[in-house]
């Protein structure tokens, strides 16, 4: 009963809370409404300021359309510019109430202020109503044509909006060849205006070629890019990188002159320009040319290593895809990549990533003992990474196998747990890719059987135990105790270890290991649940008790020498890659295609069938390294249980 009043209680005072929210909110309304309508000028202005503040954290103050329309008749470009702020957001709901204000935008595209005549324009634009459309191709035809260069880049703009709005209206009206003559306008900011509109005109309308880049532009822009603001830079860059040069001496001329945009501030501008490079490098066929621009991009990209780290994950994940066409172009300047002890965990993973990619032969001993520093870190996962990148060195330089088995020991005997585990693993693969070179190694491995309690860690030192029996004294008692052990273990892998271990140690040694191996097939056909497990002992049993020497030929036979896995994006996905180089798609290295879809196409439909005609194998674009869990640098490619990431503009 006591329940029920309190419930009812609460009710009642929700309700009550909610109905004096209303009151307040509709006071408040009021009180903005009377204090737009006052004859005093700065309680006009600062209650539009209200309104707008209000706007901003999202409440509702679409009432008051009437009351802000009748402030826009104002000199003060603040209050202006706040007002049509307000007409942008509520046009889509009130269409009907805007056209009121058309009358106002038409005679501030004719006020004396360039300011406001742009303002204007830019205003009728992003309203993106049907309505006011009639109204705007007057007002907008005399603003392409104004003597302002800041009105005339902003009418540019407007036509994009338009053509998005009504196609046919841009056409009739001739504002499309209103841009493309502003290709060759005096003012450089125009000029890459016009080319962002085009390029997104062609992207509204696909298979129509409204525009293309041909080579009487190409001077201009050119000629353009050196005195335009950054954005401007990087839509005339993105122009020319979308070009086909007609001849070779055209495409070395281009190159030449975008070399000095390699040394602007702007990361984006930087990463565009070595896209461009990248791209001409097969319309250019001079030797000394093409190890020029290769230098030239060196310091830029290694400058970027210096931002902020946000940034330098960016330039990371683009310097990994530049090394998979250009493997050598940074192998000097392997030093810069070595981690700092405060950059970020995903910094640290791309820079490891990048300094295995980048080492060559000459310059393993300096890698080997930074990569021995950061495999003492605390972080379990860099850690990791660390161990399994002295392991990757070791398996391609035959030379540096040495030092890298020296850094393992040493790592081993700091007894860490986690780092024992992960040190046994690539020992595993270090001896498989030299069989007969560390043998002596061997009985170090083995004090440290007690540390090693991971199932992948277990299988590999007993597959070590059995392939290295004869040089193990006390063999017998290091299988016989994991044998002990066989059926509490939960891993599959360990239980095969242990079975196979057993049977070459009983061939390499009879006498020692008949009793050992007869307890472990036993134990493996007559107690194990796995029958994965009880088919392999079953089939070593036969071959022991038919003919001994099938079972050495079975057991002892020797392996294929372990090769490392390729962590390289497959060459289709590489060349999409790099025609999309500094863009997002390259961060996540995934064709755009996969996570962006234009108004014209079907938002949501999968793109995997659209991937796999195109020819890339999977979305990760190759292999990855053993021990990564299918990811590249930190990033998930796998899209496995996640929903599509979808991107519309």
């Amino acid at each position: 009963m006591m329940n029920a009043t309190i419930q009812t209680n609460l009710a009642r005072l929700q309700i009550v809370k909610q109905k004096v929210l209303a009151a307040l909110r509709k006071g408040e309304n009021y009180e903005l409404k009377t204090e737009l309508n006052s004859e005093y000028k700065e309680r006009r202005k600062e209650a539009v300021r209200r309104v707008i503040a209000n706007m901003t954290v999202g409440k509702d103050v679409s009432g008051l359309f009437t009351d802000v329309l009748k402030n826009m008749h104002t000199d003060d470009l603040e209050i202006k510019k706040l007002i049509y702020l307000y007409l942008i957001n509520y046009a889509k709901t009130q269409p009907d109430l805007v056209i009121l204000a058309v009358n106002t935008f038409v005679k501030d595209s004719e006020d004396t202020n360039p300011l406001i005549r742009a303002l204007a324009i830019r205003t009728m634009g992003c309203l993106h109503v049907q309505e006011v459309l009639d109204h705007l191709c007057d007002p907008l035809r005399k603003c392409l044509k104004d003597p302002s260069p800041y009105v005339r880049k902003t009418a540019v703009m407007c036509v994009a909006k338009v053509y998005d709005l009504s196609p046919a209206i841009a056409e009739e009206n001739g504002f499309v060849e209103d841009v493309r003559r502003a290709l060759s306008d005096a003012n450089p900011m125009v000029i890459s205006n016009a080319v962002t509109v085009l390029t997104e005109i062609n992207e509204m309308a696909p298979g129509q070629n409204i525009w293309r880049l041909d080579s009487k532009t190409v001077p201009t822009l050119l000629a353009a890019i050196n005195e335009c603001v950054e954005w401007g830079q990087i839509a005339i860059l993105e122009a020319l990188a979308e070009y086909t040069p007609t001849t070779e001496k055209e495409a070395e001329s281009i190159c030449e002159r975008l070399l000095p945009r390699l040394q602007h501030a702007n990361g984006s501008v930087v990463l565009t320009t070595v896209r461009l490079l990248l791209k001409y490098e097969k319309y250019v066929h001079r030797a000394d040319l093409l190890s020029q621009f290769s230098k030239k991009m060196v310091p830029p990209l290694i400058t970027l290593l210096s931002s902020e780290p946000e940034i330098q994950y960016i330039a990371l994940r683009n310097i990994n895809i530049i090394l998979q066409r250009h493997p050598k172009m940074l192998s000097k300047e392997i030093r810069v990549f070595f981690c700092k002890y405060n950059d970020p965990i995903y910094v640290k993973y791309e820079k490891l990533d990048v300094l295995v990619r980048i080492c060559s032969e000459r310059n393993t001993e300096p890698l080997l003992n930074e990569l021995k520093e950061y495999a003492r870190e605390v972080d379990v996962d860099f850690v990791r990474r660390a161990i399994q990148a002295i392991g990757r060195l070791a398996i391609r330089y035959e030379s540096s196998a040495d030092k890298a088995v020296k850094v393992l020991i040493e790592l081993l005997q700091l007894k860490v747990n986690s780092v024992v585990q992960d040190v046994v693993v690539v020992l595993r693969d270090v001896f498989r890719r030299y069989p007969q070179n560390f043998a002596d190694v061997v009985p170090t491995l083995c004090e440290h059987i007690d540390y090693v309690n991971e199932p992948d860690a277990k299988a590999a030192l007993i597959w070590i135990l059995g392939e290295y029996s004869e040089h193990i004294s006390n063999i017998g008692n290091l299988l016989t105790s994991s044998i002990e052990s066989f059926l509490e273990e939960e891993d599959e892998g360990v239980q095969l270890a242990l079975v196979n271990s057993a049977v070459k140690f009983f061939l390499k040694r009879p006498q020692q290991g008949q009793a050992l191996v007869l307890k472990a097939l036993q134990t493996a056909t007559e107690k194990c649940a796995n029958p994965d497990v009880r088919d392999r002992a079953y089939i070593y049993w036969r071959l022991l008790s038919a003919d001994p020497n099938s079972a050495r030929a079975v057991a002892l036979v020797e392996m294929p020498p372990v090769e490392l896995e390729s962590a390289s994006l497959s060459a289709p996905l590489l060349e999409e890659l790099i025609a999309e180089l500094g863009s997002v798609a390259s961060v996540l290295q995934k064709p755009a295609k996969l996570f962006v879809y234009k108004k014209t196409d079907k938002a949501g439909v999968p793109r995997d069938s659209e991937m796999a005609n195109a020819g890339f194998d999977s979305a990760e674009g190759g292999a990855t390294s053993a021990g990564d869990n299918n990811t590249t640098g930190g990033i998930d490619t796998s899209n496995e249980g996640e929903p599509e990431l979808l991107i519309s503009f």
